[in-house]
């Protein structure tokens, strides 16, 4: 089983970008699906979590309104939408299956992503 997130890269303060992970070995459509974020020096924290793809998905309170998650399952892959990006979003950005009782509990998924870099910066 493997995910490979990809997307990360340089923005502007104010700009979007769309960060992807796809997965081999599973199907993502039978999976809760979370993005976790790690910043330099800090830990790494639930950013967004679906666990369907008729659920109400759940966003970290400093996300809330700029990112949106979304599934593509003929793709097998989940989607991060990041809008509105600030300095304080820049980190390296991990996708996360499992079947979490508490969606921001890292040990609780089973399978990880390698993680795809944002930076946000002028």
């Amino acid at each position: 089983v493997q995910l490979q997130a990809s997307g990360g890269g340089l923005v502007q303060p104010g700009g979007s970008l769309r960060l992807s992970c796809v997965a081999s070995g599973v199907t993502l459509e039978y999976y809760p699906i979370g993005w976790f974020r790690q910043a330099p020096g800090k830990k790494r924290e639930g950013v967004s979590f679906t666990s369907s793809s008729d659920s109400v998905p759940a966003y970290a309170h400093v996300v809330n309104g700029r990112f949106t998650i979304s599934r593509d399952n003929a793709k097998n892959t989940v989607y991060l939408q990041l809008n509105n990006l600030q300095p304080e979003d820049t980190a390296l950005y991990f996708c996360a299956a499992g079947h979490p009782t508490a969606w921001a509990v890292l040990d609780e998924y089973d399978y990880w992503g390698q993680g795809t870099l944002v930076t946000v910066s002028s």
